[in-house]
């Protein structure tokens, strides 16, 4: 299959295209340079030079604190940009893979998100995802919805980086104790989104590793497993202010993924061992 995959130099599109070369497909990875999602008559352009099977659309403006003071540019990139790929998807009668994120709800009480929930996002990040979502649903029946969370990969910038990071300059750090989901490692979740582009087992669906933790049950594994000593003290949301409102509950229901015959991503620690191995091969 010919795939067109956006956001080719972030975290995800990186992974994606890797392993749609290991199964012989022939990936077509694009970044901003080569296709600029937000203008109509590029994506148009670039998407009908190829004659495509899919479209797997990873590019997105993930910067959520920053998107409360560029709520316009971040609509245009997520809801606008996603709206022109599907409408072009629907003219050539094309599968579409959609990545969203686990911030489409609005993070309260503590049972696991199911695919269908309704969805109510706390942040401008959250809601342009979102409108993004509707703009699928709209255009297309030929899709995949696969919200993930908190997402770490080679490229790019993580919650994973950022801690071994802070650890080179700090004895003892803070982190967030009240905040509860499951981390997902891109190299994992591109196996599943390769499989799914496979099928036509079209929907909403929920992709993280297995397994829940806090961020700081995450930070004290990353530390414990990469051999850090470092004090890590737990502390609430309220204590750790940031501009954009975080969801509490993360938790995923991914059931769907086995009854539609997808393996489920192994376990968070698992994938932050063999992560840590990849970034000490890279150190």
């Amino acid at each position: 299959m010919r795939i067109l995959v956006t956001g080719v130099k972030g975290q995800l599109g990186h992974d994606v295209v890797n392993e749609l070369k290991k199964r012989g497909h022939t990936p077509i990875g694009v970044d901003v340079e080569e296709m600029d999602i937000t203008d109509s008559t590029a994506v148009e352009q670039e998407m009908k030079k190829d004659a495509l099977d899919a479209v797997i659309h990873c590019a997105a403006y993930t910067a959520v604190d920053a998107a409360e003071d560029n709520r316009e540019i971040c609509m245009r990139v997520n809801a606008d940009g996603t709206r022109n790929i599907a409408r072009v998807c629907r003219e050539l009668d094309i599968k579409m893979i959609y990545i969203s994120t686990d911030y489409v709800f609005d993070g309260e009480g503590e049972r696991p998100w199911e695919p269908d929930d309704a969805r109510n996002p706390l942040n401008v990040y959250g809601e342009s995802k979102y409108q993004g979502e509707l703009a699928v649903e709209e255009y297309l029946e030929k899709y995949f919805i696969v919200r993930i969370a908190w997402v770490f990969g080679v490229n790019g910038k993580n919650f994973i980086k950022t801690m071994l990071r802070l650890a080179e300059t700090h004895k003892e750090i803070n982190v967030v104790n009240d905040q509860t989901g499951s981390p997902t490692y891109t190299y994992d979740l591109a196996v599943l989104v390769a499989d799914m582009a496979e099928t036509e087992k079209y929907g909403r669906y929920h992709a993280t590793n297995e397994g829940l933790c806090t961020w700081y049950e995450f930070a004290k594994e990353i530390f414990a497993q990469a051999g850090v000593d470092i004090k890590v003290n737990p502390v609430s949301s309220e204590e750790f202010p940031a501009k954009a409102k975080r969801p509490h509950n993360s938790r995923m229901d991914k059931s769907k993924l086995t009854q539609n015959g997808f393996r489920l991503l192994p376990s968070w620690q698992d994938a932050l061992k063999r992560y840590l191995e990849v970034l000490k091969n890279e150190a």
